[in-house]
């Protein structure tokens, strides 16, 4: 077994990982973005779970609102990017396989 205690402390840190999966942890402070329509991952499946906050997730110029408890899957070659239009952090994990 392995455990990992998410602080979301910083904005993207691998927490863990393996020959088939990755893990980490992402916060977005309000009034930022990341990603954009150059951010894809050409061979990796991310799943992405919203632990707290609000944003809008955009993916191949599709646009979607996401709050806490929703969970994104970007397919590999879709370009993607998350702002966080709220007053708190967005924390998110994300997941991606195979390991970016």
């Amino acid at each position: 077994m392995e455990r990992a205690h998410l602080d979301f402390d910083r904005y993207f840190e691998v927490v863990m990982e393996t020959d088939e999966a990755q893990a980490a942890e992402m916060t977005v402070a309000p009034g930022r973005s990341v990603g954009g329509p150059e951010n894809y991952h050409a061979e990796s499946d991310q799943w992405l779970f919203v632990v707290s906050g609000t944003g809008v997730v955009t993916v191949d110029s599709e646009t979607q609102r996401v709050e806490a408890g929703d969970l994104v899957r970007i397919e590999p070659g879709e370009r993607h990017g998350i702002e966080n239009d709220g007053d708190e952090p967005l924390e998110t994990v994300n997941f991606y396989t195979p390991p970016r």
